[in-house]
């Protein structure tokens, strides 16, 4: 099996070129079968969870051409089955956009209960409830949600709770009910707004996208477009802690600094220094890190998707910090990794309480969930001696070459995936 063997101890230098949104990538992929023309996707991430939706997209008629590693073109003129159920859907959890793009347009579908990281309950209801408010019957039956609709008719609906995953879904579906939709409490996140604008270019009328009021006026049908996906923030923000927990250098390339503006604050609130430009941000960590606190919240507040990141940091800044976890309630497993390593962390329900220490030593680890297990991988490039981090194929679902990245910014890290192979790379490295 796969994993990343690692000799920590380098500071991290020099530039490294951030990629496509994977969360933005999923829905806009799903999206594109609610039109029976052409659409083109640009700036796609290579990940296994781009390519699991695009092989299940094929796998109901949905022509596919991958025009190079970013760039795919998509026409769904030909879908014969509105059923999406497969072992390697039901493992990622963008499975349920396809609910919502398959309603849409042909007010029929049937798509497996959604899978991804363990990282605590992702509850559906706020996407069954939009549904259902927009005229759809809906069950599940055999592991499968089920919707259907004689009609789809706009609504306004009230979000219980800040959902990505519902706002996306519903705002498919209003795309191409009658009459008009307003979503409230919607979510605001970068990758909701790229949504939207890809929508609006294949004709659809939806305002207000990264406010918490969407209004949607739906439309006929929809046609082609060719519409490049935003820079990957959480990516993007990964890379920055790599520059302040190795005490490295780090320029991120193709950004945008406004959808990093919690975590730009966080790094500048430990000690390290930024710099911003149009497209890129620079993080510097010549001081000793400081303690603080966080707590993770919908955007603009800090992601929850970063919150491993900056716990490894924060466990070896000076003094205590407390994170505190509002998102998921499941998302310190990789607490016990770390504390393998030698930090110093206790977990109380929600919050962790993380007394900083001098420095992490190499071990073997496993990564728990995708995030996690980037941090983990921070954590081991700058800790004394050898790691080896296993489960790398959750960290594949959402970092394209991610080991190659790290290597070009003087990581000595390498996929390995035998004993012999890890021997290898021990003496390479001496």
């Amino acid at each position: 099996m796969e994993q990343y063997a690692i000799k920590g101890g380098n500071p991290l230098v020099g530039e490294v070129e951030i990629g496509g949104a994977k969360n933005a990538a999923l829905p806009i992929i799903a999206a594109s079968i609610m039109t029976d023309e052409t659409v083109q996707v640009d700036n796609m991430p290579d990940v296994r969870d781009t390519n699991v939706l695009l092989d299940a997209m094929q796998d109901i008629g949905v022509l596919i051409n991958r025009k190079d590693r970013h760039s795919v073109s998509i026409n769904a003129s030909q879908v014969h089955n509105f059923v999406v159920d497969g072992d390697s859907i039901r493992k990622i959890r963008a499975s349920y956009y396809f609910i919502g793009a398959l309603l849409a347009k042909y007010k029929s579908a049937e798509v497996a209960l959604p899978g991804g990281c363990d990282i605590g309950c992702r509850a559906i209801d706020q996407h069954i409830k939009g549904f259902r408010a927009l005229g759809a019957d809906v069950k599940i039956e055999y592991g499968l949600i089920k919707a259907h609709a004689e009609r789809l008719k706009g609504s306004h609906i009230y979000m219980d709770v800040v959902s990505v995953g519902a706002t996306i879904n519903i705002m498919m579906v209003a795309a191409l009910a009658e009459g008009t939709t307003i979503i409230e409490n919607a979510a605001k996140e970068p990758h909701v707004v790229d949504l939207a604008n890809f929508l609006n270019s294949m004709g659809a009328n939806i305002k207000g996208a990264g406010t918490d009021v969407i209004r949607i006026r739906g439309v006929h049908s929809l046609h082609g477009t060719e519409y490049a996906i935003i820079p990957d923030q959480i990516e993007a923000g990964t890379f920055m802690f790599a520059a302040a927990i190795t005490k490295g250098d780090i320029t991120v390339k193709n950004v945008i600094p406004k959808h990093l503006e919690s975590i730009t604050a966080k790094l500048l609130e430990i000690g390290c220094e930024i710099e911003e430009s149009d497209d890129a941000v620079r993080v510097v960590a010549a001081k000793p890190l400081r303690h603080t606190q966080v707590k993770t919240l919908p955007y603009p507040g800090f992601p929850t998707d970063m919150q491993p990141q900056i716990t490894v940091a924060l466990a070896l800044s000076n003094g205590t910090s407390i994170v505190t976890e509002s998102i998921f309630e499941n998302r310190f497993k990789y607490v016990d990794e770390l504390i393998r390593m030698g930090a110093s962390i206790k977990v109380e329900g929600n919050t962790a309480i993380v007394n900083g220490i001098g420095q992490y030593t190499g071990a073997s680890i496993n990564a728990p969930d995708l995030r996690a297990g980037a941090a983990l991988v921070l954590a081991a490039l700058a800790a004394e001696g050898y790691s080896c981090i296993e489960d790398i194929h959750y960290i594949q679902r959402g970092y394209e070459d991610f080991h190659l990245k790290l290597q070009m910014l003087g990581a000595q890290i390498e996929k390995v995936d035998s004993s012999k192979e890890l021997q290898k790379f021990k003496l390479k490295i001496g």
